[in-house]
């Protein structure tokens, strides 16, 4: 192949990451969007109660929430552009400190759930919390899953892994991870504070 040609070949607009990873994402979002989908039809059946009940929600957690997922998701990207430069260890530092968003997170969460439980909720005490519960714990649970990527991240670019002709597994992590954000930046507003 000339230089002209494989330098064509890598300004060409390519998909970040391995096609099998945006099916699943695509999947998980068809997933949520008909979750949240019901939750805005049977909120705008039952308006009153639904306000009512938010009232109750913490927003000051929510919204720290998603200032730990925005700057985790910014601190990963930073882990991608540092393994494009070929700095391994550098990026692994970036994205170490984007694990700690994403524990921090779940910290937030759990102690939102653990004085939401203390206060007698639960999936039973109206048709706004069940909502509420099953969203943010669907959601909870992506974000274990994408601590989990991230940590095995982590620990490919300690090794070294990750180099500028080796970037589909980071990439393909990081999307998913970007995903997990793009849902919370849905879901808070929608049950946290649209009223």
């Amino acid at each position: 192949m000339s230089s002209n040609a494989s330098s064509t070949a890598a300004s060409e607009p390519r998909l970040a990451g391995d096609l099998a990873i945006w099916i699943f994402i695509l999947a998980e979002l068809g997933a949520f969007a008909a979750f949240f989908g019901a939750y805005a039809f049977t909120r705008a059946n039952h308006l009153a109660d639904f306000n009512a009940a938010q009232l109750g929600l913490n927003r000051d957690a929510g919204a720290l929430n998603t200032i730990l997922l925005l700057t985790a998701s910014g601190l990963v990207v930073r882990a991608v552009q540092g393994a494009l430069a070929n700095e391994g260890p550098r990026a692994a530092r970036w994205m170490l400190a984007a694990i700690a968003c994403g524990l921090g997170f779940l910290f937030v969460k759990g102690a939102e759930y653990s004085a939401a439980f203390d206060a007698g909720v639960s999936l039973s005490s109206s048709t706004f919390h069940m909502f509420y519960l099953s969203l943010t714990f669907f959601h909870f649970m992506h974000v274990i899953l994408g601590l989990v990527i991230l940590a095995v991240l982590w620990h490919g670019l300690r090794r070294g892994h990750y180099r500028p002709d080796n970037m589909n597994g980071l990439e393909s992590g990081a999307a998913y991870w970007h995903m997990v954000d793009l849902v919370w930046l849905i879901l808070f507003p929608l049950v946290y504070v649209i009223h």
